[in-house]
This record gives structure tokens, C-alpha cells and sequence, in this order.
């Protein structure tokens, strides 16, 4: 067994392009590479890592396909493509020669139609990405779970995986309707989630373990452990409390699970779902 976390991000600090990170990420405006993950990563115990987009363009997949070129620990990477441009079918033939390249994610959540994931031009990009055999990373707010179901039920072939829970409510304490929806989505098989993105959620700098039990409760209660792998964050989760911090509260959830399951949580479900 292998034990990977599924989720990071690296990126070259540009204002302009990263105006996503406001005042209140100031330790997050500079750049973060593999060189600073690196250490977090053999300080808990993982051998690798997903490479997630966080800028919306081409040259971010071929920045983090580089990386990972680079960095043997970096063993997939999902980026980047625009899945409702008519040439889609041709963009991902070109990026289908790269062994690296496992998937792709659109960041749906900052979206102004919520329902975008759901109309014509994006649904013919969902079934080129298909046919080319790549994965796809669900980011959306709570609001889009109905919608992510729907994706699911139509696409029910297609792998998808839900990225830090649908960022749920935490610092407010609310659990409904998420959690009803949550299972409405989990009930379909080909949907796993990643349990990542939890900390930024909470209370930065008051958060306590507790505070996310019934949203852990709520996730393996509806996917299983089977269906769910660790993911951390980094960087994003230096915001509230670091990657250690991240980590343990999950690792401390997970002691009442057998052995089998845990390293599904932490290595072998990513490593099946991307193909790593």
C-alpha cells in the first residue's frame, strides 16, 4: 500500500491572475512549490500526491504536468480544460498523451449559473472527457449538490469525486440540507469524495476536532470509507491551523476503522480512482 494525499495545489503567486486570495490569505500570497510539500509529506507518512488545478487554464495543466515530471512524488495531476469549447474533444486527444494527466476540475462554485455543470455545452464536454477516459473533480458549494446528482445520474459511467465535502457549514454549525443531499448524491456508485478542505470551513483560529464530527459522521455514513480518500489542502489549509493540524483530526476520526479500511482512506481508493 501506498499512502497518497489526493488533494494539494502548487502555484506561482501572481496578484492579477490570484485576486482569489484576499487579505485574509496573506500567508498564502507567494508561491508554493514541491520543494515546500515535500517535508509535510514524509513528516505524516504519505509516498505521493494529486496535483490539483487552481487557476482555470491550459497552461496551469501543462505547469503542473511539468512539475510532476519533475517531482516523482507528484504521481497525477488534475487540471484544466475548457469543457465547453467546441474544439474539447481535440484539446483532450492532445492531453491524453501525457501518462500524468489523470483528470480535470472547473471551479463550478465560483460560477454565476449554478446550474452550469447541467447545460448542453458542458454536458458535451463531460462525455468527450469520457471518451478519453479521464476522471472529474466535483468543486461546488452545498447549493450545487442537487444539481452534481443529477451530473451523476445522467453520467453514471463516468468517475467522478467530490472535492472537500461541497463545503459544508462548519463555522455555523449547519448540517441540513447538506447532509440529506450529500447521500442523494453519494447514492450513486460512481461518485467517491474526497474528505479535504474541512479546516477552512471552521473557525480558522478557534477550531476544535469536535467541530467536525458530524461532518465526518455525515460523509462515511454516506460513501463508506470505501469511497473516501484524504486529501489536505495544502497550502489552502496554512489558512487555518496547517497541514499537521489537517491531518491529525482526520487520523484521530479514523482509529475505530479496521485496518482495511484505512488504507483505503489513505492511499488505495485515490490510487484506484486516479489510476495512480
Amino acid at each position: 500500500m501506498e499512502r497518497i494525499d489526493a488533494h494539494q495545489h502548487f502555484w506561482q503567486f501572481e496578484p492579477r491572475r490570484d485576486a482569489w486570495l484576499t487579505d485574509e490569505l496573506a500567508a498564502l500570497r507567494r508561491d508554493f512549490r514541491p520543494a515546500d510539500l515535500a517535508p509535510l509529506l514524509q513528516a505524516h507518512g504519505f509516498d505521493g500526491c494529486v496535483a490539483v488545478q487552481a487557476d482555470q487554464s491550459e497552461q496551469e495543466t501543462a505547469f503542473l504536468l511539468e512539475l510532476a515530471g519533475q517531482h516523482d512524488f507528484i504521481r497525477g495531476v488534475v487540471g484544466w480544460v475548457d469543457l465547453q469549447a467546441a474544439d474539447v474533444a481535440a484539446r483532450l486527444d492532445y492531453w491524453q498523451q501525457f501518462e500524468l494527466l489523470k483528470g480535470f476540475r472547473h471551479i463550478l462554485q465560483g460560477e454565476a449559473d449554478r446550474a452550469l455543470m447541467l447545460t448542453p455545452a458542458f454536458r458535451r464536454g463531460l462525455a468527450a472527457l469520457y471518451r478519453h477516459g479521464f476522471s472529474y473533480d466535483l468543486l461546488i458549494l452545498p447549493d450545487q449538490l442537487g444539481y452534481a446528482a443529477e451530473l451523476a445520474d445522467t453520467f453514471s459511467t463516468q468517475p467522478f469525486v467530490l472535492d472537500h465535502l461541497a463545503k459544508p457549514f462548519i463555522k455555523a454549525g449547519a448540517l441540513e440540507p447538506w447532509r440529506r443531499q450529500l447521500r442523494e448524491l453519494a447514492a450513486h456508485e460512481n461518485v467517491l469524495c474526497k474528505v479535504s478542505g474541512l479546516v477552512t470551513e471552521a473557525d480558522w483560529q478557534g477550531w476544535q476536532p469536535a467541530d467536525f464530527r458530524p461532518y465526518l459522521d455525515a460523509a462515511f455514513e454516506a460513501f463508506g470509507p470505501r469511497r473516501l480518500m484524504f486529501g489536505s489542502d495544502w497550502p489552502v489549509c496554512r489558512a487555518a491551523g496547517g497541514y499537521g493540524r489537517a491531518y491529525a483530526l482526520v487520523e484521530d476520526y479514523l482509529c475505530p476503522f479496521s485496518a482495511d479500511e484505512q488504507r483505503g482512506f489513505w492511499g488505495d481508493n485515490a490510487a484506484a480512482f486516479y489510476r495512480l
